[in-house]
């Protein structure tokens, strides 16, 4: 028999598995939910509103009650050659690491739930998906907890899509206040211990799904690689951040299949099968280099006098240091060689798109690559189009919202538009679908793939929205059957469909 040691994540105890938990054992499976100190019991009248007690209460302490719990199966018939799986919610996931490393050799399978990378030596705070909290409570001192929040805050700590109203209720009724020293003391793995077998179980309602893990293995990510490597298996439920309040059935279903060591491998990166983003362009383009300067290379056409510009916004994000860099790749490479073939200049940015905080500073270098090429005597300023791909498409809010005059044109192929909700990105910035309503009679052109990554296509489908609510002049190019990234997966049906987008643009630039 399998025995599942489920811990709840921030804010939450015990109860928070009750319904999975009665779907285990009807599968035949045991499971023990544990209870975490000062996490249970709780009621948002006593000390919920404000930063006060919590004392003594750190990471270890919640790394010992999940050390009873382990040590309470091997108390009954001396374990009966039970095995053990740990499950860890969000912040459940650092006292379960922590307990695996103590009994080692015991826990036959940690399952990760929705749950950030934790890390020797780093904090839970780190994982936190807000990262202004992060910054107000790195500068804290514990004793002290963290209020729970409100109804309305919790997509502030992951998104609460498929959560009944009833559900919602019930956990903003029963959350507790987080210790703060379970935030802030770091996790301390020891380096001799060898870790179990681990799964990951993503909820793509609040962020990536599997297909985004691999793009990023693709790209060079050492630390997914790593996991690419060591055949981690993962699985997706189509859900947001809370899948035991949600769809308990299904999670209980994922995590039976977890202990037997199914689920899906990603691919490691093997230099001599070349990833999607090294493949060749779809189309036959003039070879032309390109001229480099900072962080923007440059493709003229044979044409006198200054003429139209496209630059082309890469996605991401990337590794830091990933190679070859996006200005590198076939793709973008055959874009710019197209407009320049159109008689148009066209012109690729590397911006420092590394992680998600890194939105700003990638805003920032695209801004200044747009005057560098507005700059340039052989570009007619006033005749500018942007093309953003995939994970650039954030950046078009900045030019959606206040279209300058010169900008004739903004485009954008299998675009993410809007911060999935795990990546912690809040204010207005960044969410293309609100700022959409700035846009006037700026000309939009979005590439969109009939199979698109479902927790990307859910931000599309939501733009569109407001799109046609706005009145904005939006056209589609649908490229059906076509995959994220299509140009060097789908070539048949990308070269049509690159023609297509790129008539639209250049039409609104040279008519």
């Amino acid at each position: 028999m399998t025995v599942f040691v489920l811990v709840p994540g921030w804010f939450t105890g015990a109860w928070v598995w009750q319904e999975t938990a009665a779907r285990l054992a009807g599968a035949g499976a045991e499971a023990r939910p544990v209870a975490l100190t000062g996490m249970d019991g709780a009621d948002r009248s006593e000390g919920g509103d404000g930063i006060g007690g919590g004392d003594g209460i750190d990471l270890e302490a919640h790394i010992a009650d999940v050390l009873a719990v382990i040590d309470a199966v091997d108390a009954v018939d001396a374990g009966a050659g039970r095995e053990i799986v740990l499950v860890g919610h969000d912040y459940g996931i650092h006292p379960a690491l922590g307990a695996a490393a103590r009994r080692a050799g015991r826990v036959a399978r940690v399952v990760h739930l929705d749950a950030a990378p934790a890390r020797d030596g780093v904090p839970a705070l780190a994982a936190l998906p807000d990262p202004a909290l992060r910054e107000e409570l790195a500068g804290a001192a514990a004793p002290g907890t963290l209020p729970p929040p409100g109804r309305a805050e919790w997509p502030r700590w992951g998104s609460t899509a498929g959560v009944p109203d009833a559900a919602l209720d019930r956990l903003t009724a029963r959350a507790a206040p987080q210790p703060l020293g379970t935030l802030l003391q770091p996790l301390r793995l020891p380096p001799a211990v060898t870790a179990p077998p681990a799964t990951g179980v993503l909820c793509t309602g609040n962020g990536a799904g599997i297909g985004m893990l691999q793009l990023q293995v693709d790209f060079g990510d050492p630390a997914l690689g790593a996991l690419a490597k060591a055949r981690v298996p993962f699985f997706e439920l189509p859900t947001g951040h809370w899948p035991m309040l949600s769809c308990p059935a299904e999670l209980a279903g994922v995590l039976l299949r977890a202990a037997a060591g199914e689920g899906h491998r990603l691919a490691p990166f093997d230099a001599a099968r070349p990833p999607a983003h090294l493949r060749p362009f779809p189309l036959d383009v003039p070879e032309r280099a390109g001229e480099r300067s900072g962080h923007v290379d440059l493709y003229p056409p044979d044409a006198d006098g200054p003429r139209p510009a496209v630059l082309f916004v890469p996605g991401g994000p990337l590794p830091a240091g990933a190679r070859p860099g996006p200005r590198d790749w076939p793709v973008f490479q055959g874009y710019a060689r197209y407009a320049a073939g159109q008689g148009v200049v066209g012109a690729v940015v590397e911006h420092r798109l590394h992680g998600v905080a890194d939105y700003p500073v990638a805003a920032d270098d695209v801004a200044a690559a747009v005057a560098a090429v507005r700059a340039d005597p052989r570009v007619d300023p006033d005749r500018v189009a942007l093309w953003f791909f995939s994970g650039g498409g954030p950046l078009t809010a900045d030019w959606l919202g206040a279209p300058p005059p010169w900008l004739r044109c903004l485009a954008a192929s299998y675009p993410i538009l809007a911060p999935l909700p795990n990546w912690g990105l809040s204010g207005d910035r960044f969410r293309p679908a609100e700022a959409v309503a700035g846009a006037g009679g700026l000309p939009v052109v979005l590439t969109r793939v009939g199979r698109e990554l479902p927790e990307i296509a859910a931000t599309v489908e939501a733009f569109r929205a407001a799109a046609r609510a706005s009145g904005a002049a939006l056209e589609v190019v649908d490229v059906p059957g076509g995959h994220h990234g299509f140009e060097t997966l789908d070539p048949a049906r990308a070269r049509p469909a690159v023609r297509h987008a790129m008539r639209a643009v250049l039409g609104h630039l040279t008519g």
